[in-house]
C-alpha cells in the first residue's frame, strides 16, 4: 500500500501578502512563508512605543532621518516582511512605499507573546538587512533594553544590556536617549509582584 504525504503548500509572494493584508482588520507579518497573526500588546507595550516614537520625533526633527512604525514593513530574509514598533530610516521613500529602505535602527518592545521571536528569529532577519546597524529590545515588564550593534554590515552583531539609569547611544543618529525616556509612564509595579 502506497504511502499518502500530505501535500506542500506553496509560500506565498510578498505581493501575495501585500494584496492579502490590505483586506484584514488584525495586523500581520509575513515570514516568507504565510501571514503570521500579530498579538495584541498591553498598555505598557503601547506606553513603551509612543514614547520610543516622541524620543525619536523630538530628536530627528528638520533632519535627512526620520522615525515610522508600527505600520512600516521591513523586508528582511527573502521575502519576509517585519513591522517592528519603530525604526528609523535615513533615505527617501514616498509615502505609498509597502516597505521602508535603508533603515538604520530598528526598535522592538517584547512581549511575552513576542519573546522567542523578537530575541532568537528577528536578530537573525534584522542582521540580513546591511543597512541595519542597531536593534533594540526593550522589555515590556522592567526598565531593561538589550542592543544589538555593529559598525560595519558584513560584522556580527555586538550585544550589550542597558538599565534604567544608563543611556542609549544611537551614533547612526548622532543621538543618545535615556533609558527612563521611554519608560515614561510606564507600570511596572504591578508586573513585579
Amino acid at each position: 500500500m502506497p504511502v499518502m504525504s500530505a501535500p506542500l503548500r506553496k509560500p506565498w509572494t510578498q505581493d501575495q501578502f501585500f494584496a492579502w493584508v490590505r483586506g484584514q482588520e488584525g495586523r500581520y507579518e509575513f515570514d516568507g512563508f504565510e501571514p503570521v497573526g500579530m498579538t495584541g500588546g498591553s498598555i505598557n507595550h503601547n506606553r513603551i512605543t509612543l514614547n520610543i516614537h516622541a524620543e525619536l520625533r523630538a530628536r530627528l526633527r528638520g533632519g535627512r532621518c526620520e522615525p515610522l512604525g508600527p505600520d512600516a514593513g521591513v523586508a528582511t530574509i527573502g521575502s519576509a516582511v517585519r513591522y517592528p514598533d519603530a525604526l528609523v530610516t535615513c533615505s527617501q521613500l514616498t509615502g505609498n512605499a509597502l516597505t521602508v529602505p535603508g533603515v538604520v535602527i530598528i526598535f522592538e518592545v517584547v512581549s511575552p507573546g513576542s519573546s522567542r521571536t523578537d530575541r532568537i528569529v528577528k536578530v537573525r532577519e534584522y542582521a540580513a538587512v546591511p543597512s541595519i546597524r542597531r536593534y533594540v529590545i526593550l522589555e515590556s515588564s522592567t526598565a531593561g533594553i538589550t542592543v544589538f550593534a555593529r559598525a560595519i554590515p558584513e560584522s556580527p552583531w555586538s550585544a550589550a544590556t542597558l538599565t534604567g539609569d544608563e543611556t542609549l547611544h544611537l551614533p547612526e543618529i548622532e543621538t543618545e536617549i535615556p533609558v527612563t525616556a521611554f519608560y515614561e509612564r510606564v507600570d511596572l509595579a504591578e508586573d513585579a509582584a
